[in-house]
């Protein structure tokens, strides 16, 4: 069926109406994010994704959809998938993320674009809301109270080997992505590149068979606990030497003048010292049985 525009103007023209019948929050709401300072700070923010972001590519979400978008996923405590299905069944939220009968971005769309907004931009718009309350004579500003509950959920605990894997895949990632510049200017350009990503995988898991057994006598968990560390030392070998890799690469790339050569430097110098920490943390706790300063009398190894 064809819906004429005239049609559709009339029904967005009564939905304010209805909003503040529905949803009074949302009415207020809507008044208040007129504000072109509220505006220009989240710009500025997801001009960031690309250099030319702002004149140049196809035609992209716009910014205050973003915004508004974001302000009713943290409004109602929704996930970015349920804000997409919320927003595209209801034309109280079409209306007010100024989406109307347009397709409503989907989640990962808005979870790329809420990547971008900054924690300093976040404490500049609470401060701006507040400062625009008071104006409007809601509130009196003395006190700011912020909501501190924390949230239990699932996180991938930080072990000795996954950390070890994750160090070989960021530093195996970037040998990759550098390959191309440094080929041509070190004689041993395609070993100093090479991945070890795969090798260290099934280290880690032959690791985790291994101490997932069931329980067994003495002499067998000395057993399990001597095959265990020398898995671990082929996890940490490997980790070494990707460090080494990274840093032959690294001295390659200081050598060239592309702003892409300087990017990849940047990305990866804060990350070895981190790395670097990783490994002499594991060498410690697993293969010397020693304790590293600041972790836990229960944490395992695995």
């Amino acid at each position: 069926m064809l819906v004429d525009s005239h049609a559709e103007e009339d029904v967005f023209a009564r939905v304010p109406e209805v909003a503040a019948q529905t949803d009074p929050v949302l009415r207020h709401l809507d008044v208040l994010l007129d504000d072109d300072l509220l505006f220009s700070q989240v710009k500025a923010d997801l001009a960031r994704r690309h250099p030319r972001t702002l004149w140049c590519g196809r035609h992209s979400t716009p910014v205050e959809v973003i915004l508004r978008l974001l302000i009713v996923k943290h409004l109602y405590h929704w996930s970015f998938q349920q804000t997409e299905d919320r927003v595209n069944d209801s034309l109280v939220l079409r209306w007010f993320c100024r989406v109307y009968f347009e397709h409503v971005p989907d989640d990962t769309t808005l979870l790329r674009w809420a990547q971008l907004i900054r924690p300093e931009t976040m404490h500049a718009l609470n401060d701006r809301v507040v400062e625009l309350a008071v104006q409007a004579k809601v509130i009196k500003g003395r006190k700011l109270r912020l909501d501190g509950t924390c949230v239990q959920t699932s996180i991938h605990y930080p072990t000795d080997s996954g950390l070890l894997v994750d160090s070989v895949r960021v530093l195996s990632r970037f040998v990759e992505r550098a390959k191309p510049l440094v080929e041509g200017k070190m004689a041993s350009a395609k070993e100093v590149c090479r991945s070890r990503v795969r090798s260290v995988r099934q280290v880690a898991q032959k690791l985790h068979r291994l101490v997932r057994r069931a329980e067994m006598g003495e002499k067998q968990q000395e057993q399990q606990a001597e095959q265990q560390r020398m898995l671990y030392q082929q996890l940490i070998s490997s980790a070494e030497q990707m460090v080494r890799q990274a840093r032959q690469v690294t001295t390659s790339l200081l050598q060239q003048a592309e702003k892409s050569a300087q990017h990849l430097v940047e990305k990866v110098e804060p990350l070895l010292p981190l790395i670097e920490r990783v490994i002499v943390q594991a060498r410690t706790r697993v293969l010397e049985g020693k304790q590293v300063a600041g972790s836990r009398q229960s944490a395992q190894s695995l």
